[in-house]
């Protein structure tokens, strides 16, 4: 039984890796602190794979866990972070330009802990606003609240107003209509409602 649960967190892991490592570079901003959270985060999952693998989904529960370690950092200490315009290839976007990705990566850096994580899980990894609420431990008033404020803060960024060519209503990310991901893309305006 031990080598079959082995067997299944080690499939987990090679199939999750590389989606869980860029998730954690967009909370982080970091490739090197995003490898340690990821690792951080599988080795707690690990420990306790006979019930992260029963959970409705696995990745969600090693989601949260990711997501609750980020924060242990910030408890810990104020972690200096500096995102950088060219992420390391486990982590990149090739459909995006670079300096767009920049950009954007900058103004998430600027979004407060909280903020950031619930941009990134409701708009990179698309997840619905419950689902958010359920990583994050919160309500989905709470989702919708830090959504709201940490996009009026990036349609309010220089350099994504810059990078997607200004105009009346300034720049920011704007949902695509499909992908993971599809809605942290540059674009002239935003919604001003969520998708979901």
């Amino acid at each position: 039984m031990r080598d079959e649960l082995e067997e299944q967190f080690q499939e987990f892991v090679r199939s999750r890796w590389t989606r869980l490592v860029r998730t954690a570079y967009l909370l982080t901003g970091d490739a090197h602190h995003a490898e340690d959270l990821t690792q951080t985060a599988l080795a707690k999952a690990y420990r306790s794979w006979r019930r992260v693998s029963r959970a409705d989904s696995p990745e969600a529960y090693v989601r949260r866990m990711l997501v609750t370690c980020n924060n242990d950092r910030f408890r810990k200490q104020r972690v200096r972070e500096s995102l950088t315009a060219a992420p390391p290839d486990t982590v990149s976007c090739p459909e995006h330009p670079v300096e767009e990705r920049g950009a954007l990566l900058a103004a998430l850096a600027e979004l407060p802990p909280r903020q950031r994580a619930v941009i990134v899980l409701r708009y990179w990894e698309d997840l619905s606003e419950a689902e958010v609420a359920e990583v994050l431990g919160c309500s989905q008033g709470t989702v919708k609240s830090q959504a709201s404020k940490g996009l009026a803060k990036l349609r309010a960024h220089p350099e994504l107003a810059r990078t997607s060519g200004g105009g009346p209503h300034g720049g920011g990310p704007s949902p695509r209509t499909s992908g993971p991901g599809a809605a942290l893309v540059p674009a002239p305006t935003l919604p001003e409602r969520s998708r979901r």
